[in-house]
């Protein structure tokens, strides 16, 4: 049975590869206390013990304010850290995969960004995210980077947990309705990249399909669950977010459809995550 290294494996994505390969690989998950992946030694230490033939990177630096202000560390980990997980694939010949974000993009694009669009971030999350991507493909070409966008999963902090709390404590909640993306459940990137690893290397943009605002995206949330909080939509520049996101995320699925890879739509993979977390909270 093949071996499989993912880092971070206590977020959520982390968690679901873990979950979701398990019958199929020999999985040695680790999270951020167990490996430094800014750590060069631990890396090729971990690596030359455990001699895996896939490794995969969801860790990262993902609070996009935070970013802007501890800058050095965002550079740390979600640039010069996937460079040396890449170094280190390459010289023990693992298969390296990588997640990154639409935040590599400008957001100005009216139509979904391809793989081969041009880069252009306007935040340090952005800026940091690119770094390591174009660090990784210097040190190891045949590694494969999987940008994807709006995640939610399990056991975790995000916009569908926030808004179940919001719908559940307020009378109305206010969210941004000119930022146009593809929510992502973290089960169908995770079923997506499980396909990526006997795919050729490349760039990958994986997302669910569809399209929608956040105010939509909360729309559909409080719907399902059946909440009498009022959902209002307001501007970014009435929201009054620290840091600027992109107003167009969509990613163009045209690639991993041609590799044989179909996301559902990002409606049907809500509703599932929502009818778990019913079950798991005993409703």
């Amino acid at each position: 049975m093949k071996k499989v290294v993912i880092t971070g494996s206590g977020g959520q994505l982390g968690k679901e590869l873990m979950q979701l390969l398990k019958d199929d690989y020999l999985v040695h998950p680790f999270t951020k206390q167990q490996l430094d992946i800014t750590n060069r030694k631990q890396i090729e230490e971990t690596l030359e013990q455990i001699k895996p033939d896939f490794l995969i990177n969801t860790a990262a630096y993902t609070q996009v304010d935070l970013c802007e202000t501890n800058i050095d560390n965002a550079y740390l980990i979600n640039g010069i850290a996937p460079y040396y997980l890449a170094c280190e694939a390459k010289e023990k010949k693992v298969k390296f995969l990588h997640i990154s974000t639409d935040y590599v993009f400008d957001g100005k694009k009216t139509e979904p960004y391809k793989e081969d669009d041009e880069t252009y971030p306007h935040t340090i999350y952005g800026k940091s995210k690119l770094l390591g991507e174009e660090f990784m493909r210097l040190a190891y070409e045949e590694s494969t980077i999987i940008r994807t966008s709006w995640l939610y999963g399990h056991n975790g902090k995000n916009f569908v947990n926030t808004i179940k709390k919001l719908a559940a404590s307020t009378k109305e909640i206010r969210v941004v309705d000119d930022q146009f993306g593809s929510p992502t459940y973290t089960k169908d990137l995770a079923t997506a990249i499980k396909q990526l690893l006997t795919k050729p290397a490349g760039i990958y943009h994986v997302t669910n399909s569809g399209i929608c605002t956040w105010y939509e995206f909360a729309m559909e949330i409080v719907k399902y669950l059946q909440s009498d909080a009022v959902v209002t939509p307001v501007s970014t520049e009435e929201y009054g977010l620290a840091t600027p996101r992109p107003k167009y995320s969509v990613l163009s699925h045209k690639k991993i459809n041609t590799n044989g890879i179909h996301m559902r739509n990002w409606k049907k993979g809500l509703h599932e995550f929502l009818a778990k977390e019913d079950g798991k909270n005993g409703n």
